[in-house]
């Protein structure tokens, strides 16, 4: 039987979002570098205080989120009234999109952007506009030669996924002064604190009123599995995203332990110096095979390979050694590997089954 009832436009034309993969059949101790997942963790001291929070499960979660939002001030120097949290940066990024962009509107992503980017335009009704990059590194005038009066938001990511590049705060700048009237430029900062000395746009959010950015506690901070992010933007930006936010959408022991994390700034440096150290290696070491990446500022890199068949081969030849990397060809990138940073162990086993791949007789010394 037929049915009369019909999602709204937009909606079938979304691909779903397929993330990185997580098992091998029959076989036990994978080592997963496909997620971007810190290798490390949480801190302790978001462990504990989930553990804390566990014993008041039966209680509602605060609706204000107060306490995690004066830590991110604290810890990033910013106004905790102009922070929102989410169930991820995904939410908060969804959200903008629901809020500004509609039937008839447009959203600007980079051809090599974050899969979901087009996902939150069509859940919206609104037309997803690809841009092409310039040797897999944003272009923003090409970004702002594609602007319309139709655009309502563009994404751009900084540091970038898949890529592990980044574009300058002047070039930022100049993407925000160039936007039409009435579009927003969304910083989604989701490695943002990988790199030293990056205030992610902070900087552009309160010099200006079209630019928000997103930061999440799932990458450097470990807490991937809790699902919590959150936006900065002014006033105004956030009084509109407040008012679709869930009343519940963070639960109590997600809360405390993004709180704990955030205030664990012992922990994030630590990640950061020694995600630093393994990345630069993995990419000299492999570079030495014949196999360039660009120079990555997040927690993976993206291994150029000299076709698609190569990079495919390689790629089933690790999932055999029970290594499981992402292809990104869904990307836009059909001849690359994007490998997570893991710790030294895990960075020197993938090396070497690649090395093997490649029939290399020796890993490269570090």
């Amino acid at each position: 039987m037929m049915t009369k009832i019909k999602p709204q436009s937009g909606i079938m034309d979304i691909a779903l979002y397929v993330g990185g993969k997580s098992h091998v059949d029959g076989m036990e101790n994978v080592l997963k570098l496909s997620s971007n997942e810190n290798p490390f963790g949480p801190s302790d001291a978001a462990k504990d205080a989930m553990v804390r929070a566990s014993h008041s499960m039966h209680r509602y979660p605060s609706t204000d989120h107060a306490g995690l939002r004066r830590a991110i001030g604290d810890v990033w120097g910013l106004d905790p009234e102009r922070i929102i949290c989410g169930n991820g940066s995904g939410e908060v990024l969804m959200m903008i999109a629901q809020a500004y962009a509609g039937k008839g509107d447009e959203v600007l992503f980079t051809e090599h952007g974050f899969a979901m980017y087009p996902i939150y335009a069509h859940a919206n009704g609104a037309t997803p506009v690809v841009v092409p990059e310039r040797d897999r590194v944003v272009d923003v005038d090409a970004l702002l030669a594609a602007c319309t009066k139709k655009t309502k938001v563009v994404y751009i990511a900084n540091p970038a996924n898949p890529t592990g590049t980044m574009i300058a705060p002047s070039d930022l700048e100049r993407l925000a002064d160039g936007l039409p009237k009435g579009a927003i430029l969304v910083l989604d900062g989701a490695y943002a604190e990988y790199v030293e000395g990056y205030d992610a746009g902070k900087s552009l959010v309160e010099s200006r009123d079209n630019v928000i950015m997103t930061r999440t506690f799932s990458k450097i901070y470990g807490l991937g599995g809790l699902r919590i992010g959150y936006g900065y933007a002014p006033k105004p930006i956030i009084d509109v995203l407040m008012r679709i936010r869930g009343p519940f959408n963070l639960s109590a022991p997600a809360l405390a332990a993004a709180e704990a994390a955030m205030r664990d700034t012992a922990h994030t440096e630590k990640c950061r110096t020694d995600n630093a150290k393994q990345r630069d290696w993995m990419a000299g070491a492999l570079a030495e095979m014949g196999l360039p990446s660009d120079k990555s500022t997040a927690n993976f890199i993206l291994v150029r390979f000299a076709s698609e068949d190569e990079a495919k081969a390689c790629n089933e030849h690790l999932t055999t050694q029970g290594i499981l990397v992402r292809y990104v060809g869904g990307y836009g990138l059909p001849n690359c590997l994007r490998i997570t940073v893991g710790d030294e162990a895990s960075c020197r086993r993938v090396v070497h089954a690649i090395g093997n791949f490649k029939g290399a007789n020796k890993e490269p010394q570090a």
